[in-house]
């Protein structure tokens, strides 16, 4: 058994990407091979998929077994050939070059995420049963302490008028990463409640399944 605190954990967000690399293939392999020409990634990088396979899709993974004109993406199995179509993994990546940590976090809250049920009743039986259908839309909500001057809060706000999906890199204490894709949102108007720490609030909406490391 192992408890963790959460005490000591950073988040980090992309904010300056690489450009786009096009995969013109992909392997049904554990971990799955991408084929790239001239990639130049290397072991450790961490990149954004945009690719025909929908459970890779707007994910953000890690890079491992780099070579010449090919690479892995760390963890991933696409061996199910029903799932991962043989030949539809093609689309590109981008490298995240620069991560941003948000400093001043109070606490952070997930929301969404459950899974959902359909309920099975056949005539011929006297009881129920249920199938589960697919997982509610998932977001993070990210309380800071004000201060419009940080670089993260900075980071932030450029991310919220962009509206585009950028990656959000948790780092635990234990030396875990989980990686998230998401679009930003932030309410600029800190709390004011006597006696308590002016905070603001960002929201994580995520566009893909979190990847843990």
């Amino acid at each position: 058994m192992s408890i963790s605190l959460p005490n000591g954990a950073t988040l980090k967000l992309a904010t300056v990407y690489g450009s786009a690399i096009p995969i013109t293939a992909a392997s049904n392999a554990n971990p799955a091979v991408l084929t790239a020409a001239a990639h130049g990634l290397a072991n450790g990088d961490l990149v954004e998929a945009t690719s025909g396979w929908s459970r890779i899709n707007n994910r953000i993974f890690r890079v491992s077994l780099s070579a010449a004109g090919t690479f892995a993406l760390e963890g991933l199995d696409s061996s199910n050939t029903v799932t991962y179509t043989p030949g539809g993994g093609v689309g590109s990546v981008r490298k995240i070059t620069t991560l941003t940590q948000i400093t001043q976090i109070l606490e952070t809250t997930s929301s969404g995420g459950e899974m959902g049920f359909t309920e099975v009743s056949l005539l011929e039986n006297d009881f129920s049963t249920q199938l589960p259908t697919q997982a509610s839309a998932q977001s993070i909500a990210i309380s800071i302490a004000d201060d419009p001057t940080l670089a993260g809060f900075i980071a932030v706000k450029a991310a919220a008028e962009t509206r585009t999906p950028r990656a959000l890199v948790v780092t635990l204490p234990n030396s875990s990463v989980i990686l998230y894709n998401g679009i930003v949102s932030l309410d600029e108007t800190p709390s004011l409640t006597k006696n308590s720490i002016m905070a603001v609030k960002s929201t994580f909406s995520l566009q893909g399944r979190p990847v843990r490391y």
